[in-house]
């Protein structure tokens, strides 16, 4: 789990994420959106008929508007790229099967997931959701890694190979 808990600090200092969706017409759309992530104790899900499994102990939540265009994106293909950077080339990039979650009682733990942890990670939805987590307006993407990897100068220059998993 060493790659995932790196990835997960390095996502967590870097904060904002460029999260790319694929729709039905084959072009990516990219857009800057706020992932959390946590490390649990099991494989979230199984692998499936590809071989392709989750990153085991590590989901990411979304808490966001499901805009016309992300909703037709994730129902066409449920697959994101979470791409991390800072400046200083620190490089962070989750692949993850995508899935809105609707049940109010998992909205509402990442919604304080968000809540409790420090800023600038940290912050509370009520000034941009006043209905809460189980109102219409803001909605919950659960985030599953198949694949990460983490880049940084000496990796970039081809001095050392990037973490990564699987």
């Amino acid at each position: 789990m060493v790659v995932q808990e790196e990835f997960r600090d390095r996502a967590h200092e870097i904060v904002w994420c460029t999260v790319a969706t694929v729709g039905a017409d084959h072009r990516p759309r990219s857009r800057i959106l706020h992932p959390i992530w946590e490390l649990t104790d099991s494989e979230p899900f199984p692998r499936d008929a590809t071989g392709t499994g989750a990153a085991a102990g590590l989901v990411g939540w979304i808490v966001t508007r499901a805009s016309p265009v992300k909703a037709r994106h994730l129902a066409y293909s449920p697959y994101v790229s979470c791409s991390y950077w800072e400046p200083g080339h620190q490089v962070a990039v989750a692949d993850c099967h995508a899935a809105w979650i609707e049940d109010v009682a998992t909205r509402q733990r990442a919604w304080e997931l968000f809540r409790d942890a420090p800023a600038p990670l940290g912050y509370d939805f009520w000034s941009v959701f006043p209905t809460g987590p189980a109102g219409e307006t803001p909605s919950l993407l659960r985030l599953t890694p198949y694949r990460l990897r983490m880049f940084d100068v000496d990796t970039l220059t081809g001095k050392k190979e990037p973490a990564a998993w699987p």
